[in-house]
C-alpha cells in the first residue's frame, strides 16, 4: 500500500514541477506585474494551467498526509522507562583464600616472596 502510495506521490511531484515551469512569468513579484494578462485578472484565472497547479497541488497535500498517517500507524507509542533495561546482575569476586594482608595476597598473585634483608646486606635503620 504504501509503494503504491509513494509512487503516485512521485508521479504527482514530477507532474506539479513541470506544470509550474510551463506557466507563464508575469513579470513583478508575486505576479504583479502591469500587464492586462496578469495572474490577479480574468483571465489569468482561469487558466488551465493555474487550474492544473491547484489540482496538483492539492493532491500533493492528500498523498502527503496519507503517507504520514501510513508511517506513524505501523509505529507503536513507546515510553522511554520501557526501553531502559535492567543492570546486569552483579557478581561478587570470590574473597581470598588465605588470611593476610592485601599486601601478601598481592605478592602472592605476582609469584615474588618478601625480601628476607634489604638490599645492601645490613638491616635498615630508623632514625
Amino acid at each position: 500500500m504504501e509503494t503504491v502510495l509513494i509512487v503516485i506521490h512521485l508521479l504527482i511531484v514530477t507532474a506539479l514541477c513541470g506544470v509550474v515551469l510551463l506557466q507563464r512569468s508575469e513579470g513583478g513579484g508575486l505576479g504583479m506585474g502591469s500587464s492586462p494578462s496578469a495572474f490577479m485578472s480574468g483571465r489569468g484565472q482561469a487558466n488551465l494551467l493555474t487550474r492544473t497547479t491547484a489540482i496538483l497541488g492539492a493532491a500533493f497535500f492528500v498523498t502527503s498526509l496519507a503517507l504520514a498517517v501510513l508511517a506513524a500507524r505501523g509505529r507503536a507509542p513507546a515510553s522511554t522507562l520501557d526501553s531502559i533495561a535492567p543492570p546486569p546482575p552483579v557478581q561478587n569476586a570470590p574473597a581470598p583464600a588465605q588470611p593476610g594482608s592485601a599486601l601478601d595476597a598481592l605478592r602472592n598473585l605476582q609469584g615474588s616472596q618478601p625480601p628476607s634483608a634489604p638490599p645492601g646486606g645490613q638491616p635498615a635503620q630508623r632514625p
